[in-house]
């Protein structure tokens, strides 16, 4: 290949290219270069590379959400399960009203 100044856009052949994408080596004008992470990279590869980026975080999304739900759940059960406890706990003479009549009466 011959030096960066008989170079054409890749995308505008009418431009002079200025840089050089170092991920598919394709000289690219000034509109269609961008710098990211301390590199000059292309706009088609800087998606590929943001779409690769992007794709673990959404694939464990659903993992999550269903250990959001089951950790719900378990709490909302175990609630219910210590209130039941208590609750049985309470002595049968209390529900009939014969444990206010002994504690007033004695």
């Amino acid at each position: 290949m011959g030096s960066i100044l008989h170079q054409r856009c890749f995308n505008h052949v009418s431009r002079e290219a200025v840089a050089r994408c170092l991920e598919c080596t394709q000289f690219f004008c000034r509109e269609c270069i961008s710098e990211h992470d301390d590199r000059v990279i292309c706009a088609a590869c800087l998606k590929k590379e943001a779409s690769v980026a992007a794709a673990p975080v959404r694939s464990y999304l659903w993992l999550w959400r269903l250990a959001q739900a089951t950790a719900g759940l378990v709490t909302v059960w175990l609630f219910f399960y210590i209130l039941g406890q208590v609750l049985l706990s309470i002595p049968s003479s209390f529900h009939e009203g014969t444990l206010w009549k002994n504690r007033w009466t004695q």
